[in-house]
């Protein structure tokens, strides 16, 4: 076997074989991305390139590691305005890799992940940007399920009720202490569940540093990436949790000063205005959203600490993480006052 743990490269080149690529030389790869959520290579055989997606090699979760998910979605956007990654195929013969997997096209270009990378652009680069994310976000919740096959991708009717109960049975999972706070919370959110809600296609997880921007001008993403967590929802519920991780507490989450959390980008209300405007959809029961959104990061940030407590998390500052949730929690409430 050659290669990195997960990515054995003598079979990845047999499956490539099989799929009608044939690759110009051995293959070569190269981890750029890995921890919970799903582990990414860079493959090449000195000639082309693609990119590898996977689960990672412990602590999976079905629902948060779905690579039929990714490649149904990534394929069925292909028709569309949104960018993504061209697909090359979809492996679920857990024979080859040890889990399922995905091979896209590679995409070049450039990730803003911190604050490091956001320092290479102007202000009117950044702004320009933070527009243009949010008119692709626009341009993915108004693809037609219907037409590009995803009638079938999730389950709109009662999803955010679902979201809501979701979230605390996640809290109870995790929880390494008592936070009554968060209790009351859930009872707010669970009593105030919007009547009906519109669906789309969400992504899940939108925000800057799950774009690939042009390296000559960032302001034209070339794809949108991680698709893990997308289903048929209600669009406001990625809005809000893109709002939402404006909030500096992203940084502990991600362990980085994340681009995100950078106060040269719009605010979260100039975020979800623009989105208002250019969508043309009314952000009615916002609050309620932006509630919903800081419990979905508090549950988050908890994980860490009780992940990072159990030795699963090894590195990780489990009592930064911990100290991130009643803040979070604290803003969900006062979200929930402004109805």
């Amino acid at each position: 076997m050659t290669g990195l743990p997960g990515l054995d490269l003598d079979a990845l080149h047999d499956y490539l074989l099989a799929r009608g690529v044939r690759p110009a030389g051995p293959l070569q790869g190269e981890l750029i991305a890995g921890g919970r959520s799903n582990l990414t290579f860079a493959v090449t055989d000195g000639a082309s390139r693609w990119v590898v997606r996977r689960p990672p090699l412990a602590g999976l979760t079905a629902s948060a590691h779905d690579m039929v998910r990714e490649h149904r979605v990534t394929s069925a956007l292909q028709a569309t305005p949104v960018p993504v990654a061209r697909p090359v195929g979809l492996c679920e013969d857990e024979r080859v890799l040890g889990a399922s997997f995905t091979v896209v096209e590679w995409v070049e270009g450039v990730v803003v992940r911190d604050r490091d990378d956001l320092a290479a652009l102007s202000d009117d680069d950044v702004h320009r940007t933070a527009t243009t994310l949010i008119d692709v976000l626009v341009a993915l919740h108004a693809v037609d399920v219907d037409e590009v096959g995803l009638a079938g991708f999730g389950r709109p009717e009662g999803f955010l009720a679902r979201q809501v109960r979701l979230w605390r049975r996640q809290w109870e999972q995790v929880r390494t202490r008592d936070l009554p706070d968060l209790e009351r919370l859930h009872d707010r959110l669970a009593d105030t569940v919007p009547a009906s809600s519109a669906a789309t296609v969400v992504h899940g997880d939108y925000r800057i540093d799950n774009a690939i921007l042009d390296r000559t001008d960032p302001a034209t993403v070339r794809a949108v990436v991680d698709w893990e967590l997308s289903t048929l929802g209600d669009p406001l519920t990625d809005v809000a949790l893109m709002c939402v991780y404006r909030n500096p507490a992203l940084d502990v989450i991600l362990g980085i000063p994340a681009a995100w959390t950078s106060p040269r980008l719009p605010s979260p209300a100039a975020l979800a205005e623009h989105y208002a405007r250019a969508s043309g959809r009314d952000l009615g029961h916002w609050p309620f959203y932006l509630g919903l959104a800081h419990l979905k990061l508090a549950v988050i940030a908890e994980g860490i600490a009780h992940r990072a407590r159990a030795g699963a998390d090894a590195g990780r500052d489990a009592a930064r993480a911990a100290q991130a949730v009643p803040e979070l929690v604290t803003a969900g409430l006062e979200a929930l006052e402004r109805r």
